[in-house]
């Protein structure tokens, strides 16, 4: 029986922002560097079906809705601010986790962790893991975003 929707392929993008004026603007410009400003987001949690495949980002039809797995971090000015997705291959299905913080080296510690223990509390190995991470030091007098999302095409 088939109760949902079975993503076919997923890419990974990135962005950064920086505004004057909000935060949400800032998150706005880094949407825009990544790529999916124009979709509507909705975010999902972070399981992936065993024969999903990873490709290049494509093109989004405006206003479209669009499944994503998203990290995100926003920050003030003199701040350093860090966003990230890990995800990794088991032989039953693949595994998502998101992260932020201050520094990229610390960071990638968490995801790697937070993935294995995923990992282990469902008894799988990983046979690949993959990371990206998106950092920005925020000049002052500004707001700043980063983000990475995993967007889930159908």
């Amino acid at each position: 029986m088939k109760t949902g929707l079975k993503p076919k392929k997923f890419f990974v993008v990135g962005g950064k922002g920086l505004s004057k004026v909000s935060k949400l603007n800032a998150f706005d410009m880094a949407l825009k560097e990544a790529g999916i400003s124009q979709c509507n987001l909705v975010p999902v949690s972070s399981i992936l079906p065993r024969d999903i495949e990873e490709i290049s980002p494509v093109q989004i039809e405006a206003g479209e809705i669009t499944f994503v797995i998203m990290a995100r971090q926003d920050g003030e000015g003199g701040e350093e601010i860090s966003a990230g997705l890990a995800w990794a291959r088991t032989n039953d299905f693949g595994l998502v986790v998101e992260g932020h913080g201050s520094s990229s080296e610390d960071l990638k510690v968490q995801l790697k962790n937070k993935v294995m223990e995923m990992a282990d509390i469902r008894n799988l190995k990983i046979k690949s893991l993959n990371y990206r991470i998106e950092e920005l030091k925020i000049p002052l007098g500004y707001y700043g975003s980063v983000i990475v999302a995993l967007v889930l095409v159908l």
